[in-house]
């Protein structure tokens, strides 16, 4: 499927005059651009608050008798304040420069005289129809990058080992398919790499991947973070913002940690599912996307399910595709090539001239039960490689064999790796489930998110 194409042009036009109303309509839908017609401002900023449109016409005088333009004036800078952006053409019988000049003071982009001229007016319908749609893909690339950022630490994706195999080979056969997918597995285990895998593999690949750790969004943002909002929504809400399921549109949506969603979450994320549409928080506007949702998890769902802490009917609509990532140590096959995979990106990265490992190091690596999984095997090499001298990586740079002690005492430890320590220990206690561990050890849920992201757990 491809990608979502971009909309019609959509021009909202007011005049008080019946006979303009018609022109404009006819003269527009000549070129396939989508019309809405008002004769008073009150009407027109209405519309405006509950409709998207790539530009406005508007007449300056709508009292009889009247060619100050103070009516159109007035709406312009009303229009100003809720929509900085909004491209505004202005049209009077009565033209005058000062009338003019003082309309684009006010925020107009252009300014035509009655009667106009067609091929000039679609020309600049034309014109601010494109300037609209630079500004949602301005606004998209930057949430995308934004999202890149948060994200850019890039893991090694190995399937050599037979587990890892018979995984790939059910990637490939539902990849192409809209099928909604649910990736189990322990931290660490690659589960959002395999995520944009799936992505770059199904007939979506040219479309957006947007990511969302849902167990790190507030429950007060959940709604503006998912679905956006528009300007004024709520204190901080200075401008629109568009929400990560609608920037996923043509594309996909990877929703990480789902099993922390509340109650109320799962509620409305169970009804957007159900039905594909949306308001952005402080709008009445229904709007629809075409999304593919892939989540992924390291709680036990089926507990969660048991407990009645998940939704069962929420589930069934996620999981069409059940995916489990093996940890590490059930996947030894995979311990050499991922290993060299990373060393090569890390020597690179730091520009170093590291090649290889020594010989000693191949037993150790797979000994190592590596509780942090692929995860914890990317920062062990990442420290040797910056640790390495010549070429070669030796086990005194690796430092895993003091991480594979399991009688280590806690005086031994940085204040650092104690706290890492403890927050393993916790999240293993509670079964994965982040909200319990940070009850646990006595942390807000915003501080036990901070610390997961310290620390890359």
């Amino acid at each position: 499927m491809e990608p979502s194409s971009p909309s019609p042009a959509k021009v909202l036009v007011c005049d008080d005059e019946q006979d303009v109303l018609a022109s404009a309509r006819m003269l527009f839908k000549s070129e396939s651009i989508e019309t809405q017609c008002v004769s008073n401002p009150v009407a027109a900023f209405e519309l405006i608050q509950d409709q998207d449109f790539d530009m406005v016409l508007l007449d300056l005088n709508y009292s009889r008798d009247t060619t100050s333009g103070k009516e159109g004036i007035e709406l312009i800078s009303r229009i100003r304040e809720y929509d900085a952006k909004l491209p505004i053409v202005v049209m009077t019988a009565w033209a005058t420069v000062d009338i003019a000049v003082d309309a684009m003071r006010k925020g107009a982009n252009d300014f035509i005289t009655k009667p106009w001229d067609n091929d000039r007016l679609l020309s600049i319908a034309r014109n601010m129809h494109a300037l609209s749609q630079a500004q949602i893909r301005e606004q998209r690339l930057k949430d995308e990058n934004t999202l890149l950022r948060q994200t850019s630490k890039k893991r090694t994706f190995i399937a050599t080992s037979p587990s890892m195999q018979a995984i790939m080979d059910t990637v490939d056969q539902i990849a192409p398919s809209d099928a909604n997918v649910v990736i189990t597995g322990e931290n660490g285990t690659g589960k959002s790499i395999l995520a944009k895998r799936i992505h770059e593999l199904s007939l979506r690949a040219n479309g957006p991947f947007i990511s969302v750790n849902m167990g790190g969004v507030s429950e007060s943002l959940f709604e503006s973070e998912l679905f956006g909002h528009v300007k004024g929504a709520f204190t901080d809400a200075k401008t629109d913002r568009i929400g990560r399921y609608e920037l996923a549109d043509g594309g996909t949506l990877f929703l990480d940690e789902i099993g922390e969603l509340s109650p109320n979450h799962q509620t409305t994320l169970l009804r957007l599912l159900e039905t594909g549409e949306f308001e952005r928080l402080g709008s009445s506007r229904t709007r629809k996307a075409n999304v593919r949702i892939i989540s992924a998890t390291n709680a036990d769902i089926e507990a969660h399910i048991e407990k009645g802490a998940f939704r069962r009917d929420l589930y069934y609509r996620l999981n069409t595709v059940p995916l489990r990532l093996p940890p590490l140590r059930e996947r030894r096959e995979d311990m050499r090539p991922l290993a060299e995979a990373i060393m090569e990106r890390h020597s690179k990265r730091y520009k170093k001239e590291v090649k290889r490992f020594s010989d000693d190091i191949w037993n150790a690596l797979e000994a190592h039960e590596w509780p942090g999984n692929i995860r914890e095997l990317d920062h062990a090499i990442e420290r040797a490689v910056l640790l390495t001298k010549g070429d070669t990586i030796e086990m005194a740079s690796l430092g895993i064999a003091r991480q594979g002690n399991r009688t280590q005492s806690l005086d031994e430890m940085s204040l650092e790796e104690v706290e890492a320590y403890l927050i393993r220990r916790a999240m293993t206690r509670s079964g994965g489930n982040a909200n319990l561990a940070a009850e646990a050890l006595g942390l807000s849920r915003s501080a036990f998110y901070r610390r997961l992201q310290k620390y890359d757990l």
